[in-house]
């Protein structure tokens, strides 16, 4: 069995200015510049024979590549239950046809249909049990975000091992757009 993901991975430059953020919750589990990318389907646990046939469909999709940019800040889940915080993603209809090509792959593939909405983020630190006042004053002070805005030129297929640092990232496999 295999974790899997498609995403776009974050660039450099956009990481970086993200960095100025990533400070400020006591005890949030801040992700490193590397891992951030921006989930468009989270495929879970499947066999190797599973991930190739999703490979085949996702290496099918057909999109041009097209503009984003990050905008604003939130959190996951309310009260004592906020478990992470963000970065938004401004409205893209290029990003949400690719995230739904990559659900129609994976139905494709056999694999069981997304039930939540999509939301295009970038996860920036896992919390447990945080002060909701200070979970607040962090989204107040950072709900300006905007970022440059930056290319897609493809998307990718990565693998998810937990460490006991948290989960780390492989990319797998790149599709090109365009």
């Amino acid at each position: 069995m295999i974790r899997l993901f498609a995403a776009l991975a974050v660039p450099g430059p956009i990481a970086e200015g993200l960095a100025h953020r990533l400070h400020g919750l006591p005890g949030a589990r801040w992700r490193p510049l590397e891992s951030l990318h921006i989930t468009l389907r989270f495929f879970g646990n499947i066999s190797e024979n599973k991930a190739d046939d999703l490979d085949a469909e996702l290496l099918a999709i057909r999109s041009k590549s097209f503009n984003l940019a990050v905008a604003g800040v939130g959190a996951f889940g309310e009260g004592p239950r906020i478990d992470a915080v963000w970065a938004g993603i401004e409205a893209s209809e290029p990003l949400g046809r690719l995230a739904a090509r990559c659900e129609t792959a994976a139905r494709r593939a056999g694999l069981k249909a997304e039930t939540r909405a999509y939301h295009p983020h970038v996860t920036l630190a896992y919390l447990d049990r945080p002060e909701q006042p200070r979970v607040a004053a962090w989204i107040q002070s950072h709900n300006l975000l905007k970022s440059p805005v930056f290319q897609v030129n493809s998307f990718g297929l990565y693998s998810s091992w937990l460490t006991e640092e948290g989960s780390r990232y492989q990319l797998e496999r790149a599709y090109p757009l365009g």
